[in-house]
């Protein structure tokens, strides 16, 4: 696995702690400018982790890149979902199109950001843990 250098670490530990801040600051009832902290933090952890490569042969851990980025989009996707919950700059179109369009906006957008959230980090964990266990096997 190719290892990133002090300054990409460097921002993919920034990304991932603007993405706590944001999501935090959001739950607590801050929303005016965490959604924003989110989304900086959720393309600078996964533009970093995406450079992140692996040159090595072995299929399963190549698998397991390919799942740890569809984690690195879904976080971006929930970064934007988040950012459509705060300020709702596709609800006029529902409103719109639709003759129950808020029902329709309230069902599929309105915080489920926090479902691709969850999902993507519990995909990163595993993907995470997996990696490094066949690294080390692979070393061996």
């Amino acid at each position: 696995m190719r290892q990133l250098t002090k300054l990409q670490t460097a921002v993919l530990l920034a990304g991932a702690l603007l993405m706590v801040v944001g999501a935090g600051l959001y739950v607590v009832g801050i929303a005016g400018f965490s959604p924003v902290l989110f989304a900086i933090g959720a393309v600078a952890f996964a533009s970093m982790q995406m450079m992140q490569t692996y040159d090595g042969n072995s299929i399963v851990v190549r698998r397991l890149r390919r799942i740890m980025t569809l984690g690195d989009v879904m976080f971006m996707l929930s970064a934007l979902l988040m950012l459509e919950d705060t300020y709702r700059f596709i609800l006029p179109l529902f409103m719109k199109y639709s003759s129950n369009g808020y029902y329709q906006y309230v069902t599929y957008v309105h915080n489920n950001w926090v479902v691709l959230l969850l999902v993507a980090a519990i995909i990163e964990i595993y993907t995470t843990h997996r990696i490094s266990h066949e690294l080390n096997k692979e070393e061996q």
